[in-house]
């Protein structure tokens, strides 16, 4: 598989340079990030258990999809692409919120999607172990009683959403 490069970012969110995701990663370096919430027509979120062969956050949950964006990429080409690579979907996108690169991100600039699909995924076994639809009061359960179960950039994520949108 070839090494990914993805574009170095300043605070601003302006492109400085580019290294490879080892490197990015390693020296904390920030860079970019998509992040989509899907939900099936009945208002259910899907959450998504990151796969213990993941090198950040494994066998937490996440976003429904998530992923890196590649060197050149715009936010929206990415997450369209993470969408399919991940979950198998190709769906409309909603652009809810971009939020500032922090430790709490894992240093990644990141944009977060809405959107709304009643097809089933079909999960990237190597990247995520399962995916199940909750309701929105059974995630915040969740989130209140065991946090840790939460990658740290959806607590994050999660906690945005539920103050701004839920």
């Amino acid at each position: 598989m070839p090494q990914e490069i993805f574009d170095i970012v300043d605070e601003r969110d302006i492109v400085i340079g580019q290294a490879p995701r080892a490197e990015v990663h390693a020296r904390r370096l920030m860079h970019r990030a998509v992040h989509i919430f899907l939900f099936n027509s009945r208002g259910e979120f899907l959450l998504q258990m990151r796969s213990a062969h993941k090198d950040e956050y494994p066998l937490t949950y996440t976003s429904s999809c998530s992923g890196h964006v590649d060197t050149g990429e715009t936010y929206e080409v990415a997450a369209s692409r993470e969408l399919g690579e991940e979950l198998g979907l190709s769906c409309p996108l909603e652009p809810l919120h971009k939020f500032a690169a922090t430790p709490e991100l894992a240093m990644e600039h990141s944009m977060l999607y809405r959107a709304v699909s009643d097809d089933e995924p079909v999960i990237d076994e190597y990247e995520i172990d399962f995916v199940r639809f909750h309701t929105l009061d059974e995630v915040r359960d969740m989130l209140a009683t065991q946090p840790e179960t939460f990658s740290p950039p959806l607590r994050e994520l999660l906690s945005w959403y539920f103050q701004n949108i839920s």
